[in-house]
């Protein structure tokens, strides 16, 4: 059969001429583009709420598929009932309402109604996305006059649907995130969604669609109006903000996705806030010749509070941090005053990539303190990944990571066993209520492994520990089997690190 469809809606051809395969494609690929766009920022304005975690990641991807789903078998309904030109304006303009609010409707939900965030996320992915989805097959309703070109119909604006997914996926991964705060990008989304839908709505039916152009300037007005949870800066990675300490004039604390990443005395970097880090200085004193310089190599970098320490405390010594996110570097140099004359080479890279690059016995130290979050990365936590740190040391090198858990310690425990497929001694430095041999009730937050080829001098590791009043403990040989227990070592190829980790209290810091 190649003449007019023959049921209701085709047989009346005439209404549905006038919208072009131009039209017809730039409303697809738009609308695919934007459904991309509202899933990928989505998941980093949740990120200083729910973490960025697999689970976060997991959520805001099933919901989008949703969405998609829903959008498009409702859209295809509809528009066996309704004239697609009807409902392709509203679709358009209430998603890009929704769309331009939701920066103060999530973080407004966040401050003051934090048990409803994951419903109302959800209803920020879910309807933008359904609305966006529904556009496809209205506009091949229009599109379709004649069963003879079906096949092509539907294949071409499949094929513009999916490039524009693709298009919005690398725009916003690449250009718009690393460009523009997560807020500027949905409220600028959120606009050229509701101009489109007045655009719309004037081609179909002239200024009678005045409704798209009162949501415009509503949506509008409201997006501007000021959130809580705001950061001095959005870098590609983290919503960043510089806290300064009121008792310390030279003392901030550098706040990344509502997690205490860093502490950092501008004027005084001998001076040590957080607990762990002043475990990490306990042991790499105890472990190298007082003042004596070295050569150190930091997976991640938040604040460079560590690195300052050594080149203050160790005249000429040499610093390569490995830190992605440029952003967190900027900050580093412009508000805590980091020059390249301190010893210290900071470079804008993946750790596992710059661990790689680095050459065989090149470092006395290698200290891990990369976190998404409260989760190492878990790439850095793998036998192989801990394999190539122990190709970087020297013979008598030493390793020294910083781990946060909670509950039954499952990540902290398997990360301790995988280093000890690795290398010959291994200490693990905590609270004694965390390392002991009952872990019934553990309170769990930070701990710090140590791992070399060299014996660790217990006694004097403790006396320093003792001297900087840190208040831990050191576990190795049968005490710290029986606390791995039967925790199975990480590898590439199995590293469930979010979900072995427990949840936390975010505003307790590291």
């Amino acid at each position: 059969m190649t003449g007019p469809l023959s049921s209701p809606a085709a047989g009346d051809a005439p209404r549905y001429r006038g919208l072009g395969s131009r039209s017809a494609a730039v409303l697809v690929f738009g609308s695919s583009a934007a459904v991309l766009v509202v899933e990928i920022v989505a998941l980093r304005l949740l990120a200083p709420y729910l973490g960025l975690t697999l689970e976060t990641s997991t959520m805001v991807i099933g919901i989008a598929l949703t969405a998609i789903a829903l959008g498009s078998w409702l859209g295809g309904r509809l528009a066996d009932q309704v004239d697609p030109r009807r409902l392709i304006g509203p679709s358009l303009g209430v998603s890009g309402a929704v769309v331009a609010l939701t920066p103060a409707v999530l973080r407004s939900t966040a401050e003051w109604a934090p048990v409803l965030l994951l419903i109302v996320a959800g209803l920020t992915i879910l309807v933008p996305g359904a609305l966006l989805s529904a556009v496809t097959p209205m506009v091949t309703k229009l599109r379709l006059t004649s069963l003879a070109e079906t096949g092509t119909v539907v294949g071409r604006l499949s094929g513009v649907g999916t490039v524009g997914a693709i298009l919005g996926t690398v725009l916003t991964g690449f250009v718009l995130i690393s460009r523009l705060p997560v807020s500027g990008i949905l409220v600028g989304l959120g606009a050229l969604l509701l101009a489109g839908s007045a655009l719309v709505g004037w081609r179909a039916r002239g200024w009678a669609g005045t409704p798209a152009l009162t949501l415009v300037v509503v949506a509008g007005g409201l997006a501007t109006v000021p959130a809580p949870g705001g950061c001095d800066a959005e870098t590609k990675y983290h919503c960043a903000r510089v806290v300064a300490d009121p008792d310390r004039d030279g003392g901030h604390t550098l706040v990344l996705d509502g997690v205490r990443h860093s502490y950092v005395d501008v004027d005084d970097p001998t001076y040590l806030k957080f607990t762990y880090v002043r475990a990490l200085a306990s042991v790499v004193d105890t472990a190298f010749p007082e003042g004596e310089p070295i050569t150190a190599y930091h997976l991640g970098g938040g604040g460079l509070t560590f690195p300052r320490y050594l080149a203050a405390t160790r005249p000429g010594t040499r610093s390569l941090v490995s830190e992605i996110d440029g952003g967190v570097v900027r900050i580093d140099r412009e508000r805590f005053g980091l020059r390249p004359d301190t010893g210290i080479d900071v470079r804008t890279e993946d750790g596992r990539l710059g661990l790689r690059r680095l050459e065989t016995d090149s470092r006395d130290l290698v200290v891990g303190d990369a976190f998404g979050g409260v989760s190492v990365p878990w790439h850095l936590t793998t036998v192989e990944a801990m394999r190539d740190v122990r190709r970087v040391l020297e013979e008598d090198g030493l390793y020294a990571a910083n781990l946060i858990d909670h509950g039954d310690l499952a990540f902290a425990r398997a990360e301790v066993a995988t280093l000890s497929e690795t290398f010959e001694h291994v200490v693990l430095v905590g609270d004694p209520v965390d390392i002991g041999s009952d872990r019934a009730a553990p309170d769990g937050g930070n701990l710090v492994v140590l791992a070399s080829d060299r014996p660790v001098d217990l006694r004097e590791t403790q006396e320093a520990l003792d001297a900087r009043q840190v208040g831990w403990q050191l576990a190795t040989g049968d005490d710290l089997t029986s606390w791995i227990g039967d925790a199975r070592p990480l590898t590439d190829d199995y590293a469930p690190v979010d979900q072995l980790l427990q949840p936390y209290d975010s505003r307790g810091g590291r």
